[in-house]
């Protein structure tokens, strides 16, 4: 739906960017959304080889869109780039779409990171920006072990993780307002913004519960020593396999996530 949106007012067989694209998920989408529209090239650019190999490998698997009438190709093209370092006009653009999710917050000048995106977007051509919405919930407030609330707690940590990631960060600058006023403020225009949600309500699917049980690894692996001991004590009985409470096999886990995409077009 997402990439649909953004390629629909994209010129025919245009160039899409997918910076920091992790293992591909949104570059299946694009993918798939101009081979709909008759084709295209879309580049992954990552700095993790592992990423960007299994990025590469899923999006060329659906770079081919077959129906009854046409046959439309998308041609992939993978970039190892770190973006700390390289600017992205110079490894891939101009790009009539540059899209960037939940990467600009890991850079030490944000406001720097987004005027290098713009570089790359060719003029009339649109950022995309992924950034901020609302943080997934995927446990229910009483989960018959702990103290309730668990999910929010989980939350307050993570916020606290993500102020001490950013002041240990080397070079770090503070971006004071909205991402909104930051591409306004950059040059782009038409600015705005859409809000998108990814439900899958219980009881879940298995690939629920996994994603569940991941991410809960991941709250422990960043933020798990702001954790209460008593809700550390908590998540292992979560995480343990040989423990009823095992987040894998519980009928109470969904999955609700609201994630806001930012939009600007270069003059």
């Amino acid at each position: 739906m997402v990439a649909r949106r953004l390629v629909h007012v994209l010129p025919d067989k245009p160039m899409v960017l997918d910076v920091g694209c992790g293992a591909g998920g949104m570059s299946v989408a694009l993918v798939e959304a101009l081979s709909a529209r008759g084709g295209g090239t879309v580049v992954l650019i990552d700095a993790v080889p592992e990423l960007l190999d299994a990025a590469t490998s899923a999006a060329r698997s659906a770079a081919t869109y077959e129906t009854d009438t046409t046959t439309a190709t998308v041609r992939v093209r993978p970039v190892l780039a770190d973006l700390a370092a390289e600017r992205p006009v110079e490894i891939a653009g101009p790009a009539q779409l540059v899209w960037a999710s939940n990467v600009v917050h890991h850079l030490p000048d944000q406001r720097a990171a987004v005027l290098g995106l713009i570089e790359a977007v060719a003029p009339g051509g649109w950022l995309a920006l992924a950034e901020g919405g609302l943080d997934g919930k995927f446990l229910p407030f009483d989960l018959g072990i702990g103290e309730p609330g668990l999910q929010d707690r989980l939350a307050a940590a993570r916020a606290q993780w993500f102020l001490r990631m950013r002041e240990n960060t080397e070079g770090s600058v503070r971006m004071h307002g909205g991402w909104n006023l930051v591409l306004a403020d950059a040059g782009l225009v038409d600015v705005t913004a859409f809000t998108y949600l990814v439900d899958h309500p219980a009881p879940p699917k298995q690939a629920v519960r996994d994603w569940a049980v991941n991410r809960l690894k991941w709250h422990v692996d960043v933020a798990g020593d702001l954790l209460h001991p008593a809700d550390r004590r908590t998540v292992r009985q979560l995480l343990d396999p040989q423990d009823p409470a095992f987040l894998g096999l519980r009928d109470d886990v969904f999955l609700l996530i609201a994630d806001t995409v930012y939009l600007g077009r270069k003059p």
